[in-house]
């Protein structure tokens, strides 16, 4: 029989809980004592420092051959609203970034019928050719298959190519809910769990680090989110290669996927969800509350709830906010370095790597 409190003694003796230890705090109404122990187990790995960074991120093209039932941002090249940046156009966005002073270059779009792989290793070079200080982090694991078929090579070789040519290290998008059940009627055209899990750990052995997502709030019921946590758990006790584990709600403005009004996610789901994972995902160093889908209100309030990192400025993100995001495109330095302070936290500039820079 699971109680709170054996739960709690088993947390702060370091032990590991198990699916049904994480089901069952899902399913609790005591979400400030969930709050209260995700906290005391970040405190444990983090102290009461924040991270964040300067970012920008470049969303190529939302042209894509999926269309994936949740999605907003795709688009068909006869769409209006399709586009596809050139690389001055992305160069620019790059010279622009640097300039105020990001240290990381986030890209990810759709999956281009036309684009040859050319492109590509095209792109990273332009970035890089900026300012060779920029980390790159680009493409979610269904690009980088998606590009290993069009250059007709094997993920291992497509990714010592593109590391080659400027890659630095992965998101986590792509993830959604990585079970089959609820991933074939979320996104039946994109890669399976399973595949998603296999480049992952491609990616890990490529020596490139990577960020895991969980998208939630949607079709999914608690036993697919513990699934998916598990699925991930598991592949980060074989290659450690995960730097941070980031949930994101479910934006339902703009998506074709219309829900009944009960199945949505508010503050409560998204600050249980976000403390759950911290507690449950014993190996994964960072939880981040990415501001940009939860607001800044409920971002800054996950900081008492075991999250450690608020992402970074991100200057014009499309992905969310097609979806419906109603946070700014954009937070200055001083803006979410004053979020993590008047939460009582120490601001802690990071770069991807997750290298302390500054401390505010």
């Amino acid at each position: 029989m699971i109680s709170f409190a054996s739960l709690t003694e088993k947390v702060m003796n370091g032990l590991r809980i198990d699916d049904a230890e994480a089901l069952f705090l899902f399913r609790s109404n005591e979400l400030l004592e969930i709050g209260s122990l995700a906290a005391a187990v970040n405190e444990k790995k983090n102290g009461k420092r924040v991270f964040f960074n300067v970012n920008r991120h470049i969303n190529y093209t939302n042209i894509c051959v999926n269309r994936c039932a949740f999605c907003a941002f795709s688009k068909t090249a006869d769409e209006p609203g399709a586009y596809a940046h050139d690389l001055e156009e992305i160069r620019n966005r790059a010279v622009e970034a640097a300039s105020q002073g990001a240290t990381e270059i986030h890209i990810v779009g759709g999956l281009h019928p036309d684009l040859p792989f050319r492109f590509y290793q095209d792109m990273l070079r332009t970035v890089k050719s900026v300012s060779p200080s920029l980390h790159i982090k680009a493409f979610t694991a269904v690009e980088i298959e998606y590009l290993s078929r069009i250059a007709g090579l094997p993920v291992a070789e497509t990714l010592k190519r593109l590391k080659a040519d400027g890659l630095g290290s992965l998101p986590g998008g792509g993830a959604e809910i990585l079970g089959a059940e609820v991933r074939q009627k979320l996104c039946p055209e994109k890669i399976t769990g399973e595949r998603w899990l296999e480049i992952m750990a491609e990616v890990h052995r490529a020596g490139l680090k990577s960020n895991a997502t969980m998208l939630y709030g949607h079709l999914e019921e608690y036993e697919d989110r513990v699934d998916h946590m598990a699925r991930l758990r598991e592949l980060q006790d074989e290659t450690g290669g995960f730097q941070v584990f980031i949930p994101l709600p479910f934006q339902t403005e703009n998506s074709l996927l219309k829900l009944d009004r009960k199945r949505r996610c508010g503050g409560v789901d998204d600050l249980k969800t976000l403390a759950v994972a911290r507690i449950y995902l014993d190996n994964f160093a960072n939880i981040k509350a990415y501001w940009v889908m939860l607001g800044e209100k409920i971002a800054q309030v996950s900081l008492a709830f075991g999250v450690n990192d608020l992402d970074g400025t991100v200057m014009e993100e499309k992905i969310g906010h097609d979806a419906g995001a109603q946070s700014p495109q954009a937070m200055e330095r001083d803006e979410i370095a004053g979020l993590i302070r008047k939460a009582g936290r120490i601001p802690v500039e990071r770069d991807t790597l997750y290298n302390e820079l500054r401390i505010y």
